[in-house]
C-alpha cells in the first residue's frame, strides 16, 4: 500500500513522518500526470506546487485555517489530499470534479476561484470576517508571480498592509524573475529570521529604542533602515516591506523541510506576512519542465513522450485564423497594433509578436490597463486590436465604457473563447459578452458563422471608425475556403442563408451552423424554415428581420450567450419598438444560470442550444399550423 492510499483526508498527512513526505510528493505527481494525460488540464502549475501544498496541509489546520488559491490552476494536489482522490479521475468532465477550487465542492476550498489576482483581497475579507466572529484561525492566500501583475492583487496588498490584519500571502514564483538571488544564504536567513523568538526580540528592541527620550525615534528609524538595507542585499523583499508586510524568502519551494520550518515559524505571526517561494513549473515531469507553456493547459497526451493524443486537424482554429489574418493586414497597415493580457499563445498573437515586435504589447494579467492603453493609442490615430478571452474582458468593463466608448475611439476587441468553452467551467465560459457590451453607446458587435466570415469581419473592424467587437468561439473552425481578398461587410447587415415560409430562425455566430442543421431536420417534417445569419448583434439588420417576421409570423432566435440582455433580447426590443410583437417568438440561449464544466458538445445539448433544441422549439411554436390571418398576410 502506497502512502497516498493512506491519505483519505488532509488530516492524515500530519500523521506521516517528515522523511516520508517526499515519497508522498512523488506519488501525488504520478497521480496528477496519470489523470491529466486522459482528461487534459492545467498540469504544469499543479506539478510545481506539490511540495508547497503538502507543507501547507502539514503545518496548518485546514479547513479551520482557510486556504485560498489564486486562479486555481495549481490546486490538483490540494484536491487529491482533501478527500477527492477517489473522484480525481473525473477531473473536468461533466458532473465530475472541477479543475478549480470550488467552495461548493469541498470545505477545504476556502474561496471559489478561476480568475487571477483575487486571492489577497479574498483572504483579507475572510481575515476580517474571522476577526468579527472572534475566530483566531489563520488565512493563507497563495498567489503566482503572473497574477501579481493584476491590479487587484496590489489593491489587496495595499489594504492588507494598511490594516495590519493577520494574513499570510505565499508568492509562488515560478517564472517571472522577481529575483535571481535564490540560494542557500537567503533560504537560511529567511528560515532563521522568521523564528518566533527573533521576531519577538526585534519588536521588543524596537519598542526600547522608541522609548529613549529625545533620540528614540531617530535611532529606531536608523536601525530599521539598516535592517532593510541588509535584507535588500540578500533578499528582494523591500517592496513588500514597504507595504507593511513581514517578508521572508525567496526559499526553494521544493525543499519540504525548509518549507515546513518557515511555515511553522510564520504561523504564529499576527500581522501581514509574505512568504516568497521559488518553484519549477512542471516539476517532476520532464516534458512539462521543458515546455511549461504548452503544458499550462493541455489536452490528453501520451505520458511517455508528452505528445498530444489528438492528431492535428487540417482545419485551423478560429484563433489561428485570427492571428494569421491580423499579420496579413498589419503588413499593409503600419497603424495596426496588437495587444494581449498575458495570453499571446492563447489569443494567436505569438507570431505577430515575432513579425512586428515593436507593434506587439503583452501587458501581463492587466486587462483594465490593456483597454485604457489601447484607447490612448487610438486617440492618436493608431488601430489597436485588443485580443482577450471573453471571460477575462469582463474585468475591463468600466474601461471599455469610459475610456473607449465615450469618445468612440477606434479600438478593435478580438474576443476569443466566446460562448461555451468546455472543461474549465463557469469561470471561463464566454456567455455574457453580448449582454455586457450591447448596452454601451457607440459599440458595434459582430460574430462570424465561419472562418471566412471571421476574416471579413476583422477587415470590417479595422476599416470601421469607432469601438467594435468581434466575438468568435474556441476550437476548430468550420473548414470553409477563405477569400484571398476579403472585403468589409456593411455595418448592421445580416445574411439570408435560405428562404422559408413557416418559421424564421435567426442565429448569430457559431450557432448559425446549428440553425442550418435544424432547417434540414424540419424539412423532413414538412416545415419550411428560413435561416438568417444576423452577423451583427448591434446594430441589428432591422429591415431583414422585420421582413422575415412578416413573411413567416414565427421567429426563433439562437445564441450561445445568456438570454438576459443578449441577442434574442435585442430582437424582441426591436420588434416591440416596431409594433411587431403579434408574431410567435421563441428565444434559444443560456437560461439564468451558470454553465458547469464538461465537453462543449455535451454542454450544448444539456443547455439546449443545439439543432435538436431548435427543432423542438419550432414544433412548440406550431410552425406547421399557421393561422388563417398569417396565411392571408403572405
Amino acid at each position: 500500500m502506497n502512502l497516498l492510499d493512506k491519505i483519505r483526508t488532509n488530516k492524515d498527512i500530519k500523521e506521516l513522518d517528515k522523511k516520508d513526505l517526499p515519497v508522498l510528493a512523488q506519488e501525488i505527481r504520478d497521480r496528477i500526470i496519470s489523470v491529466v494525460s486522459k482528461t487534459g488540464g492545467h498540469i504544469a502549475s499543479s506539478l510545481g506546487v506539490v511540495e508547497l501544498t503538502i507543507a501547507m496541509h502539514y503545518v496548518f489546520n485546514i479547513p479551520e485555517d482557510t486556504l485560498i488559491w489564486d486562479v486555481g490552476h495549481q490546486a490538483y494536489a490540494h484536491k487529491i489530499i482533501t478527500g477527492r482522490n477517489n473522484k480525481f479521475d473525473s477531473l473536468r468532465t461533466f458532473k465530475g470534479i472541477s479543475g478549480f477550487a470550488k467552495m461548493s465542492e469541498s470545505s477545504c476550498d476556502g474561496f471559489t476561484v478561476g480568475h487571477s489576482g483575487t486571492s489577497i483581497s479574498a483572504g483579507l475579507g475572510i481575515s476580517w470576517a474571522k476577526h468579527f466572529q472572534k475566530d483566531n484561525s489563520k488565512v493563507i492566500s497563495v498567489i503566482g508571480d503572473g497574477s501579481m501583475t493584476a491590479g487587484l492583487a496590489f489593491e489587496g496588498l495595499n489594504q492588507t498592509g494598511d490594516s495590519g490584519r493577520d494574513l499570510i500571502v505565499i508568492l509562488n514564483d515560478n517564472d517571472m524573475s522577481i529575483s535571481h538571488n535564490v540560494g542557500a544564504l537567503s533560504s537560511f536567513l529567511s528560515r532563521t529570521l522568521s523564528a518566533k523568538y527573533l521576531q519577538n526580540m526585534k519588536k521588543e528592541f524596537g519598542s526600547f529604542l522608541k522609548s529613549l527620550p529625545g533620540i528614540g525615534d531617530d535611532i529606531y528609524k536608523f536601525a530599521k533602515r539598516s535592517e532593510d538595507s541588509f535584507k535588500t542585499f540578500v533578499t528582494p523583499g523591500m517592496f513588500f516591506e514597504s507595504l507593511n508586510f513581514d517578508y521572508f524568502g525567496p526559499i526553494n519551494g521544493h525543499r519540504l523541510d525548509h518549507l515546513i520550518d518557515i511555515m511553522e515559524n510564520i504561523k504564529d505571526h499576527h500581522e501581514p506576512v509574505l512568504l516568497h517561494v521559488r518553484t519549477v513549473k512542471g516539476k517532476g515531469y520532464e516534458p512539462a519542465e521543458k515546455n511549461p507553456v504548452y503544458f499550462h493547459g493541455v489536452g490528453s497526451f501520451d505520458v511517455d513522450t508528452g505528445n498530444g493524443n489528438k492528431s492535428r486537424s487540417l482545419i485551423p482554429s478560429y484563433t489561428e485564423v485570427f492571428g494569421k489574418t491580423l499579420i496579413n493586414f498589419a503588413k499593409q497597415d503600419k497603424n495596426i497594433i496588437a495587444i494581449t493580457a498575458a495570453m499571446p499563445e492563447g489569443t494567436g498573437l505569438t507570431q505577430f509578436g515575432r513579425v512586428f515586435p515593436e507593434r506587439f504589447f503583452d501587458v501581463g494579467i492587466a486587462e483594465q490597463h490593456a483597454v485604457t492603453f489601447a484607447a490612448a493609442l487610438a486617440s492618436k490615430g493608431l488601430k489597436p486590436v485588443v485580443a482577450i478571452y471573453s471571460t477575462f474582458l469582463q474585468r475591463a468593463y468600466d474601461q471599455i465604457l469610459h475610456d473607449v466608448c465615450i469618445e468612440a475611439h477606434h479600438v478593435v476587441f478580438a474576443i476569443d473563447r466566446g460562448g461555451i468553452v468546455g472543461e474549465d467551467g463557469p469561470t471561463h465560459h464566454g456567455l455574457f459578452d453580448y449582454s455586457y457590451l450591447r448596452n454601451i453607446p457607440n459599440m458595434t458587435i459582430m460574430a462570424p458563422k465561419d472562418e471566412n466570415e471571421l476574416v471579413k469581419m476583422l477587415k470590417t473592424a479595422l476599416d470601421h471608425d469607432g469601438p467594435i467587437a468581434l466575438r468568435y468561439p474556441r476550437g476548430k473552425a468550420v473548414g470553409v475556403e477563405i477569400e484571398e481578398q476579403p472585403v468589409s461587410i456593411e455595418i448592421g447587415t445580416g445574411e439570408l442563408i435560405s428562404q422559408g415560409d413557416d418559421i424564421c430562425i435567426i442565429a448569430v455566430g457559431r450557432v448559425v451552423a446549428e440553425a442550418v442543421k435544424a432547417k434540414k431536420e424540419l424539412e423532413e417534417s414538412g416545415i419550411s424554415a428560413a435561416v438568417v445569419n444576423a452577423r451583427f448583434i448591434k446594430p441589428l439588420d432591422k429591415n431583414l428581420i422585420l421582413e422575415m417576421t412578416e413573411r413567416t409570423g414565427a421567429v426563433i432566435t439562437v445564441e450561445d450567450n445568456v438570454l438576459d440582455g443578449g441577442f434574442g433580447s435585442s430582437v424582441l426590443e426591436m420588434l416591440a419598438d416596431n409594433g411587431k410583437l403579434n408574431c410567435r417568438i421563441k428565444r434559444i440561449g443560456i437560461m439564468d444560470k451558470f454553465v458547469e464544466h464538461g465537453a462543449a458538445e455535451i454542454l450544448r445539448k444539456e443547455y439546449h442550444i443545439d439543432s435538436s433544441a431548435i427543432v423542438k422549439a419550432a414544433i412548440e411554436l406550431g410552425a406547421d399550423k399557421k393561422t388563417d390571418d398569417e396565411m392571408k398576410n403572405r
